[in-house]
């Protein structure tokens, strides 16, 4: 999932000062022993503006490496996003370490993608099954009975730090969570998008959190997990998910697994967009050309992919391939050579790479994403009048 960055503040707070200048040295320092020093430090100033609900210094601070040290950016995001998802409860004399677990649930369809509430009954079930095929033995465990959109997931750090330390609490007590999900925002309508289930496990500190942890296997107990929550949890699942195709994500800390996610529904995106232009357009995938262009401020930070019926300058349908990380710097092949593929495993044979570096921009009016045509111009998706809405409304 994306952090959104803003332009960075003209003054610095003094938490953000100091966050900066301990990040500077966490990124430069030369053993582990100094690293620790800069981690604690680091760690008690977040922890303290966590608990406050104050983002402001964080933001501020990460704005200013991510324009002046990425090294430190990446060391400060990285223990934030620890110490939002992460905690250690005290119960009596007993230290529990607790995560916040995303498991999620890439999916497409032509028709709505489902949200919301889900019953006991089911939630209990995919609880069960987390337990028994990802978590160590002896974990506790609560379960959120909900179907998040990325939109309904909390957005601040200290929001979400606020969810674990609630969810810690249930699964340390083995009680069900209390949550008031009736407040939630609206799911926006995609034609591809990512579905999550939260839970929380706890622990007493020191001991193994997953079950690939207890017998050293690393990878191959990681695969072997997410095999057995596949088999098991994907009937329950498929319930949830009513005419959709979905792919299921090896449950794992929140943060990792929502950038995971975000990376895994790129092609779905393309998939769902040549379908749903197949229908609305009466059209064959061959028939659909494609303009892909870069976008970004100061580099490409996503590549938007405009599709248009024929040689037609009028864009029909567009879909956003964003970035993570350095991914447009070290990947081989790049997300670019990924898009291209994918379009091509599509049936879409005629691609336009436009060069250079186009500003962002979105309409005023909706909000949505404006894409370049085979002119390079920036315009509006807009379906033909011809198109058959009935076939283009799939939501």
């Amino acid at each position: 999932m994306p952090r959104t960055r803003a332009k960075a503040h003209l003054r610095l707070t003094r938490d953000a000062e100091r966050l900066i200048a301990l990040s500077n040295g966490l990124n430069a320092s030369g053993s582990l022993t100094e690293d620790r020093f800069w981690e604690a430090e680091m760690s008690a100033l977040t922890a303290k503006l966590l608990e406050n609900g104050n983002d402001a210094p964080i933001d501020g601070a990460l704005d200013h490496l991510y324009a002046t040290n990425l090294g430190a950016y990446d060391t400060l995001i990285e223990l934030v996003e620890n110490d939002s998802e992460s905690l250690v409860v005290m119960q009596a004399d007993h230290a529990w370490q607790a995560l916040l677990i995303a498991a999620p649930i890439v999916a497409w369809s032509k028709y709505a993608i489902p949200s919301g509430a889900i019953s006991r009954g089911e939630a209990d079930a995919l609880r069960v099954q987390l337990q028994a095929h990802v978590l160590a033995e002896g974990a506790r465990v609560t379960l959120v009975p909900y179907l998040y959109s990325i939109d309904q997931l909390p957005r601040h750090f200290s929001e979400l730090r606020k969810l674990a330390t609630r969810l810690a609490e249930a699964a340390i007590a083995n009680e069900a969570p209390r949550l008031d999900l009736a407040r939630l925002p609206e799911t926006a309508h995609l034609l591809a998008d990512t579905r999550f289930l939260v839970a929380c496990a706890a622990v007493p500190r020191g001991q193994a959190m997953f079950r690939w942890q207890e017998d050293a296997s690393g990878h191959a107990g990681r695969a072997g997990s997410l095999e057995q929550w596949i088999a098991q949890a994907r009937p329950t699942i498929s319930k949830l998910l009513p005419g959709c195709v979905f792919e299921c994500l090896l449950p794992d800390a929140y943060y990792v697994n929502c950038r995971e996610s975000d990376r895994r529904v790129r092609p779905f995106g393309v998939r769902a967009a040549v379908a749903f232009l197949e229908n609305a357009l009466k059209a064959k995938a061959a028939e659909i050309h494609a303009v892909v262009a870069g976008f970004g401020e100061e580099r490409v930070d996503e590549y938007r992919i405009a599709f248009t019926r024929g040689d037609d300058s009028e864009v029909a349908h567009g879909v956003v391939w964003p970035l993570y990380g350095r991914e447009d710097e070290t990947a081989h092949p790049g997300p670019l050579d990924e898009a291209l593929a994918q379009l091509a495993e599509c049936g879409v044979t005629e691609v336009k790479k436009l060069p250079g570096t186009f500003t962002p921009e979105y309409c005023e009016d909706c909000g949505a994403p404006l894409f370049a045509n085979g002119e390079g111009e920036i315009v509006h998706a807009e379906l033909p009048e011809e198109a058959d809405v009935q076939a283009a409304h799939f939501h």
